[in-house]
């Protein structure tokens, strides 16, 4: 399957009326103490625009002084044109600089605002959205809007300024000229507009033909085994060589159209161009125009032109910022978790880790029609060891993810030590347990900043101590840096067990009052998972532990085992308990899982 071109140029429009305005201008939020730039800026927009203005009327006086025989007005009129230009030239750069400085203020404020919102959405709204869109909405989106407050708004007024007062001027020198020009070059810019947004749709469509030979080329060599194994090479070959040959057909397609538009500027506007001239001589030839004016005429009629021809485009910019905006406040507009955003505290309201679920059912909200837990009730002291064991799909991680409130249930309720968890600040509650998931997801720094990221503020020497315990520090002593070696994305530079151990370490730094361990063992190799088993062990004394397992060998030390089968509590017991009943779900379990070894 052919990618997708993701470029800025791809971001979808909106329609700009009275209410997208009003979503739009909520952006101004964000502006804090920044404002008087924005302002300041227009100020300098308006002052760029009247002095570019000037500037081709007093060309005009120029070549009238001549024409007149007023040679001791050149000097004047030269000067008077430096000082028009350097004026522009200061109030150009204060545009720009005053834009810049303003919109990159702001948009950092937004940034900031949307990534904390991000991360205290709750865990129903990642369910619903894919994070490459997420990614796109806080890269693609804000550049959007970054370019066009910008350049795009003020090069925007700039143009519609220099439109409407080059039509004054226009038709303050020539009401006729005027006429002439008003009935040709507004027509043959907007029509060059429409012809190259056609040519650039024809020039999308080459390049996404060239994105799905770049896919076939991609797909052939990372399955190369399959197309020799096969004897394939004549059937990739061949598709490989339709999909060349599609795109030369729609190149030379898009070359016949850049043909047509090349011979249409040539003779269009530059006919207009001729045009224009052409009368405006006839004009001066019968004494009904000078030629300072003619001058002066020809180009108000380029600013004229040229701000038509950007001006459409700009508004298409606008359009996609607009849509932009709308999709940024999307997220904005979700309901985020009740979480406040504050630094870590050395002192964390420690519970002492009795859970109870009472009739606790539940449901998706992604997938309504299917109840994933029913009427599950377990009552867990502190300090016991949990395991929860079921087939795959029976509702084991919803129930540990019921517990870190990463949804609260539909009915029934979770109580930690005797109080509703509904009632802990969930920063509190959270701050209070520690996950070992089975795909240790690692981030791309340190060791020494994965482990601590159980807890931010802990010396090097607490780090140590962690990975002493987890059975880390041997593993990471035998690395030349040590705690400061990178583990690479996503901690792809460290093996399976080396991650799971760092992954303890960081639960033992946490020293949490709840330990889920969510299968964590079950994809190593006897070796890593002795190690780990033994880190484990030891991290789990004293605490309350819920264990999800997959490999039943490692769970039969448990205080309490609870076998779940399609959402339904369907056992509980110790393992000697339990594997007296010859009928029950972990009876048969352990014993296929016995015939498996």
């Amino acid at each position: 399957m052919a990618r997708k071109i993701n470029n800025d140029n791809d971001l979808p429009k909106a329609k700009i009326n009275k209410n997208s305005l009003k979503k739009t201008l909520r952006i101004f939020e964000y502006t804090g103490d920044h404002k008087w730039k924005l302002y300041l800026g227009l100020v300098f927009l308006l002052l760029t625009s009247i002095t570019a203005l000037i500037f081709p009327l007093m060309l005009g006086d120029l070549v009238k002084s001549v024409e007149k025989g007023e040679f001791s007005a050149i000097n004047t009129i030269g000067g008077l044109l430096m000082l028009v230009l350097t004026a522009q030239s200061i109030c150009s750069y204060y545009r720009i600089y005053l834009f810049v400085n303003y919109t990159e203020n702001t948009l950092a404020t937004l940034r900031q605002r949307v990534y904390e919102h991000i991360i205290k959405l709750p865990m129903t709204y990642f369910g619903q959205k894919r994070v490459g869109d997420l990614n796109s909405r806080m890269s693609a989106d804000i550049t959007q809007i970054q370019d066009t407050l910008t350049t795009t708004i003020a090069e925007f007024l700039r143009q519609f300024l220099l439109i409407i007062g080059g039509i004054a001027f226009l038709l303050v020198i020539s009401p006729k000229l005027t006429l002439l020009m008003l009935s040709i070059v507004p027509v043959v810019a907007i029509a060059a507009v429409i012809f190259g947004r056609f040519i650039k749709k024809t020039a999308r469509e080459v390049q996404e033909k060239v994105s799905e030979s770049n896919t076939i080329i991609e797909e052939t060599l990372q399955g190369i085994t399959n197309v020799k194994a096969f004897a394939n090479e004549f059937f990739e070959n061949a598709r490989y060589k339709k999909s060349t040959e599609e795109i030369v057909l729609k190149a030379i397609q898009g070359g016949k159209y850049r043909g047509f538009f090349a011979s249409f500027i040539i003779f269009c506007l530059f006919g207009a161009i001729v045009s224009v001239i052409w009368y405006g001589v006839y004009l001066a030839s019968i004494k009904q125009l000078l030629i300072g004016d003619l001058i002066s005429f020809i180009l108000y009629s380029a600013f004229v032109g040229v701000s038509f021809g950007g001006i459409a485009e700009l508004y298409a910019q606008i359009q996609k910022a607009v849509g932009a905006v709308e999709r940024v406040f999307e997220i904005l507009d979700e309901v985020p978790e009740a979480i406040d955003i504050v630094e870590p505290s050395a002192h964390i309201k420690r519970i002492e880790g009795n859970v109870t679920f009472e009739n606790v059912a539940f449901t998706y909200p992604s997938r309504k029609e299917m109840q994933i837990l029913k009427n599950i009730s377990i009552t867990v002291k502190k300090g016991e060891t949990i395991a929860i064991v079921g087939p795959s799909g029976s509702g084991k991680s919803t129930l540990v993810a019921l517990l870190l409130r990463f949804y609260d249930p539909q009915s029934g309720k979770i109580l930690i030590d005797g109080i509703d968890a509904k009632t802990f600040p969930l920063t509190e509650l959270r701050n209070n347990m520690a996950i070992v998931p089975q795909d240790v997801l690692l981030f791309g720094g340190s060791i020494k900043e994965n482990i601590a990221y159980g807890k931010p503020t802990a010396s090097i020497s607490e780090i140590a101590e962690a990975a002493r315990k987890a059975n880390a520090l041997d593993f990471i002593d035998s690395f030349p840096e040590k705690f400061e070696t990178i583990v690479g994305e996503r901690g792809m530079k460290l093996s399976g067990g080396q991650r799971q151990r760092i992954a303890i370490a960081r639960a033992v730094l946490k020293d949490p009052s709840i330990l889920i361990l969510d299968e964590a063992t079950s994809s190593l190799d006897s070796e890593s998972e002795r190690l780990v088993q033994e880190a484990l062990d030891k991290l789990m004394v004293g605490r309350t532990s819920f264990v999800i397992a997959h490999r039943l060998s490692t769970i039969r030390k448990a205080d309490k085992i609870i076998v779940i089968d399609k959402g339904k509590l369907s056992e509980s017991g110790t393992h000697e308990e339990l594997m007296l009943n010859a009928n029950g779900l972990y009876h048969n379990l352990i014993k296929l899982q016995m015939d498996i070894a």
